[in-house]
């Protein structure tokens, strides 16, 4: 349960940071930041996965470059069911969702798989 609660913090970081580089992106308050990032997390982990099912041939066939599409797509559903928060349109969700992408890559780097941050110690 804390690897969730980590995450969803993540995804309230890359949302924040997406609105301030992005000028088609609105969130309303804190509130509303909140909320999108809950939101996102639940989009992202039952409608994205059907998603994906179901768009992997156009995905195959363009090397992966549909997924920036559809995460930009998950991103917009987001934002339709949470007041608050507005993406102007779709090159911005595609922006946007790349943005709390890397956000979210580059957290992963510090963060395992249980939500802890992890040391990785070398020894010779």
């Amino acid at each position: 349960m804390p690897g969730f609660w980590v995450r969803f913090f993540i995804t309230a970081c890359g949302l924040l940071i997406a609105a301030k580089m992005l000028e088609g992106v609105h969130l309303g308050g804190a509130v509303s930041l909140l909320f999108a990032a809950l939101v996102l997390c639940a989009v992202n982990a039952i409608v994205r996965p059907i998603m994906l099912l179901l768009t992997l041939p156009i995905t195959v066939i363009t090397l992966g470059f549909f997924l920036l599409v559809l995460n930009g797509a998950m991103l917009g559903l987001a934002a339709l069911l949470v007041p608050g928060f507005i993406i102007d349109g779709f090159w911005t969700a595609v922006f946007g969702a790349i943005i709390i992408s890397l956000t979210g890559m580059v957290a992963n780097w510090f963060i395992g798989p249980k939500g802890r941050v992890e040391i990785i110690v070398v020894r010779h």
